[in-house]
């Protein structure tokens, strides 16, 4: 009998690293079919990578080492087995800007720290899309271009999906006619530069606090405008207007430094390259939300659908896209979908704690909710090394992902949260309290609560307050 993939994988990482493999943990799905797992031997740890589609691989290994050999912050490839569907890669951890967003954002203020990490992450988009001209296109998959093909492919992915799959009613010729002229509108642009085709904040990872980046293996050629309308109009990231405003002026003044650019012109191409990612988004929402039935993609929807009206107010093009734009109107006051804005009003609290000072009070009157001991889990803070630090430092982060014994613990731990946020919604309650509690309130408590908070802010679409109690009485 042949090897499995899997197995493969594991062979390729002890022929690469000449080590045992010690541990082997398969990472969380995403929207691609891709598998990828964790591996551990004595004193190494990659991710191992496992996609049928050898095309996309392609396209991401030589792409990989192109940007990587331009300084841009990529995963380093260590090895490609011979059959091209499993590779090793670098590890960058676990932390997306997504994730850092949706765990320490106030309501719609967003912190000062990361207003210029997006900024600098600005400024290597610009490095992408300029050097990235120098690509050999012939790799791109499926398509070198962004072109009226890609667009219409991309528009009728939302129209089949979305549209029809939400009951929004339309004239198909005149649709079709004016998915036309909307992508001849869009090749107005100069289509020269290299586009990512993903730039979004989970594809965008936090490493020493600087950017690196994941997910390019769709790039092709293309405008500028598609990928800064990604980043910008990021559903779940939910980026206040003003914050928008700000960063795409942040951009035009570095891209002016570099040439000349018409601005009004440009700002009037971005809005539509944003309509267009927007229905892109909302094709992908559909498919695997309403078709293969996966709710939290669906938990998306209402992001979008603040996204798609702001746009139609700011940038009326009635006259020139009537059916399209009538879709779209039909889209953004659907009652259907905006019942799924509403489906879950439900506020999770989360804390980390030191028992010194015993376990938090609910003053939310509801009572009840989750005490977590870490105690039993292995202590980072008993070496000198991480004294200093906390849950959220990535020396601790990496501690924690290099053995079973945290990960064990929060699977157990989400498991029996997810059941009560499940009934919580079902039930209509307001308020769910949950506890972790170590001896210092500084490392495993830290660390637990910024998971479980990450995975409740993908999974649902619920309030997340979190807050680590002893650090904040440090600060005081």
């Amino acid at each position: 009998m042949e090897p499995t993939a899997k197995e493969r994988l594991v062979a390729l990482f002890e022929q690469w690293s000449g080590q045992q493999l010690a541990a082997l943990s398969e990472l969380p799905p995403s929207g691609s079919y891709r598998q990828y797992y964790r591996l551990s031997g004595a004193s190494v740890s990659v991710l191992g990578a496992i996609n049928q589609n050898i095309k996309e691989n392609r396209a991401f290994l030589e792409f990989s080492r192109f940007f990587h050999e331009k300084g841009l912050r990529v995963p380093e490839i260590y090895a490609v087995d011979a059959d091209m569907d499993c590779y090793l890669l670098e590890d960058l951890g676990n932390t997306t800007l997504f994730d850092w967003l949706s765990t320490t954002r106030n309501g719609r203020e967003i912190p000062n720290d990361i207003v210029a990490f997006y900024k600098e992450t600005l400024n290597h988009l610009l490095a992408f899309q300029d050097l990235g001209r120098q690509l050999d296109f012939s790799l791109c998959h499926p398509r070198d271009r962004f072109d009226k093909q890609s667009m219409l492919w991309d528009l009728h992915y939302f129209k089949y999906y979305f549209l029809k799959l939400a009951r929004i009613e339309f004239d198909e010729q005149e649709l079709e006619d004016d998915f036309h002229r909307f992508a001849d509108f869009l090749l107005q642009a100069d289509c020269s530069w290299f586009l990512y085709r993903d730039f979004q904040s989970r594809n965008i990872m936090v490493v020493d606090g600087k950017p690196a980046f994941i997910d390019y293996q769709g790039g092709r050629r293309g405008a500028l405008h598609y990928d800064l309308a990604s980043l910008l109009y990021d559903a779940k990231a939910d980026l206040p207007q003003e914050l928008r405003q700000d960063l795409l002026n942040h951009y035009l003044l570095e891209l002016s430094r570099r040439q000349n650019i018409d601005e009004a012109q440009f700002r009037d191409h971005f809005n539509g390259y944003a309509l267009i990612r927007i229905m892109q988004a909302m094709g992908a929402y559909g498919f695997r939300g309403f078709y293969e039935k996966k709710e939290h993609f669906l938990k998306s929807i209402p992001f979008a659908l603040e996204n798609l009206r702001y746009l139609m107010q700011q940038h009326n093009r009635q006259k020139d896209f009537p059916s399209l734009w009538q879709a779209l109107k039909e889209v953004a006051h659907n009652e259907r979908l905006l019942q799924i804005s509403s489906e879950s009003t439900l506020t999770v609290t989360i804390n980390s704690f030191s028992y010194r000072r015993g376990i938090p009070i609910d003053f939310s009157g509801n009572g009840g909710g989750f005490v977590f001991d870490c105690r039993a889990v292995h202590n980072p803070g008993r070496y000198a090394a991480y004294r200093d630090k906390t849950g959220k430092d990535p020396e601790v982060i990496a501690f924690f992902e290099k053995e079973d014994e945290m990960k064990d613990f929060l699977e157990g731990v989400g498991n029996l949260v997810d059941r009560s946020v499940d009934k919580y919604i079902e039930r209509g309650f307001k308020h769910l309290m949950v506890n972790f509690g170590c001896t210092g309130g500084q490392h495993r408590s830290v660390y637990a609560a910024e998971r479980l908070a990450t995975h409740l802010k993908n999974k649902y679409q619920v309030n997340i307050k979190l807050r680590h109690i002893e650090q904040e009485m440090k600060k005081t």
